[in-house]
Order: structure tokens, then sequence, then C-alpha cells
């Protein structure tokens, strides 16, 4: 199936691992030109030089999001760099944790703040386009309750509330909203292989509420979210997309 995706401009946040770099490997090989950013310098400048061999445009930037200013001269570069902009993913989060309240500001910060910046930024490049889509990354953590109350659960939280209501501001401007939220989701270096090597109870509990019996990876996330990125779901706006394994138990009707 052709998504329709040559072509296209795509900024991707925390991109060089996981389910961000699953993302911008799988938008390259669709024809997307991609600006990627990710905290380490090092890591930016080898996913930037791996990506190029898809044949693409990429530019990428060693960005700490929770540096205002720095984070808008990364979107004003990339912009420029791309020649505007038609899909607009915001990947990275601060993660969990519930040892202080500075989980909480980080979260906020990170997980929403850098959402909610680069979409009011982006906005007026999203709507030149003329099909712009925006799929931010948001997670089951926020669905059902999940071990503890955590800064990470709620802020994951807002920004599915935050998708569906900007949906409906922006529809107007042929822009379309939607969220992704990815159950347990395990590769090398990542939460679940750390939480495997140092809690295997909570590990094995987890795996066993998957009825498949596995895992998913960051490949499967990534053609979800390419799909909703794509001409392909014109009509999906305003949705979460739940891809999960079958991981949280509610009746979603």
């Amino acid at each position: 199936m052709d998504l329709g995706l040559r072509g296209k401009r795509a900024l991707v946040t925390g991109a060089t691992k996981g389910i961000g770099r699953a993302i911008v490997d799988l938008l390259a090989a669709e024809g997307c030109d991609i600006a990627l950013c990710a905290r380490s310098e090092d890591e930016v400048e080898s996913a930037v030089r791996e990506v190029k061999t898809k044949g693409v445009n990429v530019s990428g930037g060693a960005v700490n999001v929770r540096d205002a200013d720095a984070y808008k001269a990364w979107l004003e570069r990339s912009v420029s760099e791309l020649g505007g902009c038609d899909i607009f993913i915001p990947n990275v989060s601060a993660g969990g944790g519930m040892d202080s309240e500075k989980n909480w500001w980080k979260c906020f910060e990170v997980d929403v703040l850098h959402t909610v910046r680069g979409c009011e930024f982006l906005v007026p490049h999203l709507e030149k386009s003329g099909h712009g889509s925006i799929v931010i990354i948001s997670s089951t953590n926020a669905l059902e309750t999940f071990y503890a109350p955590m800064a990470y659960n709620a802020m994951k939280a807002a920004l599915i509330t935050y998708s569906k209501q900007l949906s409906q501001f922006i529809g107007r401007k042929n822009i379309r909203v939607n969220t992704v939220s990815p159950g347990p989701i395990y590769f090398e270096g990542g939460a679940w292989e750390m939480i495997k090597s140092t809690n295997q109870k909570m590990y094995d509990a987890t795996l066993r509420a998957m009825p498949n019996g596995r895992f998913g990876g960051p490949d499967e996330i990534a053609k979800v979210v390419a799909f909703l990125a794509s001409p392909s779901a014109s009509v999906i706006t305003g949705s979460n997309v739940v891809a999960d394994n079958g991981y949280t138990k509610r009746v979603q009707y």
C-alpha cells in the first residue's frame, strides 16, 4: 500500500532511539524528508548519516526541548532546511519516576510543553502544506491505573485531551491531529529491558498480561504512526489509537 508520503516533510523529536528512531526510519523509507532532534549530538549525527542512506534529505539538531529558545531555534531551522512542514511527531518524553516533585515539572516541560510549543509554532507551516498532520505519542499509562500515581501517567493523559481539542480547533486549516498510545514496548536500551534486569517480577507480570504473549516493538508502533501521518488516514482526526497488543483491558467504544 502506497501511503502517499513521498516528498512530505516531517519533524520528529526524540528521534535517535526506540520508537522515535523507528518512526524516522520508516518515514524516510516511505520517501519523507526528515528533520530530527535528540539531546546527544553524537547520536543525532549518527542518525542523520544513517537515515541519509535512504536517499532523502535529512537534518538534525542536538536539542534539550526544555530550553524553549533552543527548541524554537531548531524548529525554525528545520522548517527552513526542509522548505516547509507537512508532518509533526512530538515523541520525546521525560519517562517515568516518582522520587520527587521534580518529576512533575520535568514531565510537564518535556512531555506537555514541548508538544504544545511545537504545535503552536508549526501550525502556520502545516496549514500551508494543505494536508498537515500531527501525531502525538502518548501511552497506555494514561488510560488505566498503572502501578502508582506518576507524573508520566498524568502528563500522557493530558496529551490525549490536548490532541482531541487541538484537532477540533485547527481542523478547518486542513490539519489532522491524532494520538498513538503504545503499550509496553521492548527494545535494546529501552525501559523494559531495564525493568527486565532489575524487576523480573514486574516484567513477567506485564508479559502475562499480553494476550499474544509478547511485547510490541518500535517498528510496529512506527507503522501505526506513519499511517496516521499519511494521506491514507485522511478521515482520521481527533483519535487516540491504542497500540498495545491487548495489554489494556478497558472496552473502548
